[in-house]
């Protein structure tokens, strides 16, 4: 049987399990019951009616969070001429073709969180899916990482874009913020990805799409949703 710490259980003790909580509220008492000494993320997780198993049902993309989401990351960008001068000019971490590709493969290097990558150089960097997949790693036009415009995507990341996708019990798990980020701040960020998700209903689904929404931060307990009280 899992034991939790002290400062879990006390934190649980907030939290009404069989409640469903008004976003508003949700938020407000995810920023209360963070147990960490750091600045927690603040998670959002969303149950899904699909069947991953079916090829139009299997629901992948990103999206650009209103107020970002609290995290820096460290950009690659493999394109070529005049292509990876703009990603340099828009503040690429790190810009190159093979030589960055034989450095990833050769020397183990994973000095960066997201790689975007142009459709000429994916030929080339398929050769090491292999290694690239299992880490979530492999750029993909679904989630705006494969582009004839790495300048763009770029850009969105460093403003806060998030990739999203339902695993094979049809969840879907990201980032929506921090505890510091204030509670309109989170709101409007856990509202955002809400909607597009809404959205991007696949046409075959039948019966109710959502199921369910929880909110948690890093090591807190999770805090149930009330999908009408989100306005989409």
């Amino acid at each position: 049987m899992r034991k939790y710490g002290k400062k879990y259980v006390e934190a649980s003790s907030k939290v009404e399990k069989s409640k469903n909580y008004e976003l508003t509220e949700a938020v407000k008492l995810a920023k209360e019951t963070s147990t960490t000494k750091f600045d927690s993320s603040v998670e959002l997780a969303i149950k899904l009616n699909i069947d991953t198993k079916k090829a139009d049902q299997q629901l992948r993309g990103s999206l650009v969070l209103p107020n970002g989401n609290g995290k820096t990351k460290r950009i690659l960008v493999l394109a070529k001429g005049a292509q990876a001068e703009a990603a340099k000019a828009a503040g690429a971490d790190f810009v190159g073709e093979m030589e960055l590709i034989d450095k990833i493969a050769n020397e183990n290097w994973f000095e960066f969180d997201v790689i975007i990558a142009t459709p000429e150089m994916m030929p080339a960097l398929g050769k090491i899916g292999k290694v690239l997949g299992p880490k979530g790693l492999m750029p993909n036009p679904k989630t705006g990482t494969v582009t004839p415009t790495p300048e763009k995507a770029v850009e969105d990341v460093k403003k806060g874009m998030i990739e999203y996708r339902a695993d094979s019990y049809g969840n879907i798990h990201c980032s929506v913020g921090k505890v510091s980020f204030d509670e309109k701040a989170l709101v409007e960020n856990i509202t955002y990805v809400v909607s597009t998700i809404v959205k991007a209903k696949p046409a075959t689904v039948k019966g109710k799409y959502i199921q369910n929404i929880s909110l948690s931060t890093t090591m807190g307990p999770g805090i149930h949703v009330d999908e009408n009280s989100i306005d989409m």
